[in-house]
């Protein structure tokens, strides 16, 4: 059989659910299978995950896109895996066991760590080298909380009976059965303890956070085959060759290939990325400079900006709040109402990221009166989300000398036509949604595929792109300007709240 005429599965391990895609060779979905999992909140910003639940619903789902794509193995040319970033894992080497629950990207136990790290003088030496922001949303300090408080654990990982790894790494090593610790330059970019320039696991990094080198693993382009499967899930073993953390991936998905190119992914957060080519940029405005992906021996560059509630602020309306049934309905009811009625929804509800950076930041719904309603509560945390993603790229253009142009969209909250439109109404600039929202899990696809030759080149990946709408701004620039200035004004009524 023509490898042209197999298939890429693209894993997607996402902070809520897992999930498998199986596409064909013109980028089309075939299958796909999906499956939520438990959120652990043991403390008031505390978020944790069962990391043996996250491989099996990952392994499940693998397995269900293959049967319901009606393949075996066989036709599976290679694997690609796209992930949360920053959520660390532990594991025994032995046994394969987590010393302890993931701690998720969301989680704030270290915030105070953090606070003495800034007071000690800490933080340009990490941003020269990592091109990070100290706070708790990195690795490093998950790292050794799990080493300082988990009984054991450290005496245990200076003697190398234990690894520490991303998500990527954790399903590599269950998917090859303890025979591979990898993981790719994206997603060790997000550990802070990476530095970008050097590419290499940070000596100085390491002292400062106290975590044994034996923990690592290697790093590995984002393009080339790391390992073989060796699990009874497949009737072959399947060459695992593409990896980047969930937005690095969704960047190359979108085809965001050329500097000054910009995504935006409307998760359970919001993340917006600028690719900025092969040198990195300092931003000057509380942006990440991160690595986009490696392929070939070459580095692509990125911005980041990264907003930590966005499409979870729907699920607590959802499920939290109770004043919707489903996320679906969100953009209709919305629209029932001309505006939010002067309320305005600050979703700081782990805090606040770029450009503020303000971990003691909280939710805020301010302006209620006797007459609102749901539809305005449910209008203002939309357009929150829309408000949070215009403050990161306005900082964003300000660090680079490229022209604002349109930008490009994927995750599940673009299918919600009022956000969208709010969104290009706010920023004054085009909002372009492709035909495929899955560009996390295409990206994934992409990378594993150029490295097993599925696709010769970017440029026959290209004639694979699809556009489903383009929003284009509607709202006059006097009305934006007085909608902005509301928001931050409310913006500051939140910040700093939490002791």
């Amino acid at each position: 059989m023509d490898i042209k005429d197999k298939y890429i599965m693209a894993l997607d391990q996402g902070t809520t659910s897992s999930r498998a895609i199986i596409f064909n060779h013109n980028a089309e979905i075939v299958a796909s299978a999906q499956k939520p999992f438990e959120q652990i909140f043991p403390r008031p910003g505390w978020v944790e995950h069962d990391a043996s639940e996250i491989w099996y619903t990952q392994s499940s789902v693998a397995a269900e896109a293959v049967a319901r794509a009606n393949l075996t193995g066989l036709d599976i040319a290679c694997i690609g895996i796209t992930n949360q970033r920053e959520t660390t894992i532990v594991w025994d080497r032995e046994t394969s066991l987590p010393v302890y629950n993931a701690i998720v990207w969301q989680d704030r136990r270290t915030a105070d760590y953090c606070e003495e790290l800034k007071a000690a003088g800490h933080a340009e030496m990490i941003r020269e080298k990592t091109g990070l922001i100290i706070d708790a949303y990195f690795s490093a300090t998950k790292i050794k909380w799990i080493l300082d408080h988990i009984e054991g654990v450290r005496e245990r990982a200076e003697k190398g009976k234990l690894c520490f790894g991303t998500v990527d790494s954790w399903l590599v090593w269950k998917f090859t059965r303890g025979r591979t610790h990898v993981t790719d330059v994206t997603n060790a970019a997000r550990t802070m303890l990476f530095n970008i320039h050097t590419m290499e696991w940070d000596e100085e990094l390491l002292r400062l956070f106290d975590i044994p080198r034996a923990l690592l693993p290697e790093v590995k382009q984002s393009s080339e085959v790391y390992s073989e499967t060796a699990t009874t899930l497949f009737s072959t073993k399947i060459p695992i060759s593409g990896m980047a953390g969930d937005q690095q991936a969704a960047l190359f998905g979108q085809l965001c290939v050329e500097p000054g190119m910009t995504k935006t992914t409307y998760g359970t957060g919001c993340f917006v990325m600028m690719n900025t080519g092969g040198e990195p940029v300092t931003s000057r405005n509380n942006m990440l400079t991160t690595i986009g992906w490696k392929i070939g021996g070459q580095v692509t560059y990125a911005l980041e900006g990264s907003v930590f509630v966005g499409g979870a602020v729907i699920q607590w309306l959802r499920d939290g709040l109770k004043v919707i049934a489903s996320a679906q309905e969100t953009g209709e009811l919305a629209a029932s109402v001309d505006d939010s009625g002067g309320v305005v929804f600050v979703p700081a509800l782990t805090g606040l990221g770029a450009p503020y950076w303000d971990q003691y930041a909280r939710g805020a719904i301010l302006g209620l009166t006797r007459g609102t309603t749901a539809a305005h509560i449910t209008r203002a945390a939309l357009e929150g989300i829309a408000f949070e993603v215009h403050d990161v790229i306005e900082a964003m253009l300000q660090d680079v000398k490229y022209p604002a142009t349109e930008m490009r969209v994927d995750g599940g909250a673009v299918a919600n036509d009022f956000l969208m439109q709010f969104q290009a109404d706010i920023d004054r600039r085009g909002v372009v949604r492709p035909k495929i929202l899955e560009t996390t899990a295409l990206g994934a696809a992409y990378l594993a595929g150029l490295a097993v030759g599925y696709w010769r080149d970017i440029d026959e990946i290209r004639g694979h792109a699809q556009t489903d709408r383009r929003f284009e701004p509607q709202l006059d620039a006097g009305q934006v300007r007085k909608l902005l200035d509301r928001w931050h004004k409310a913006v500051d009524r939140a910040r700093g709240w939490a002791e």
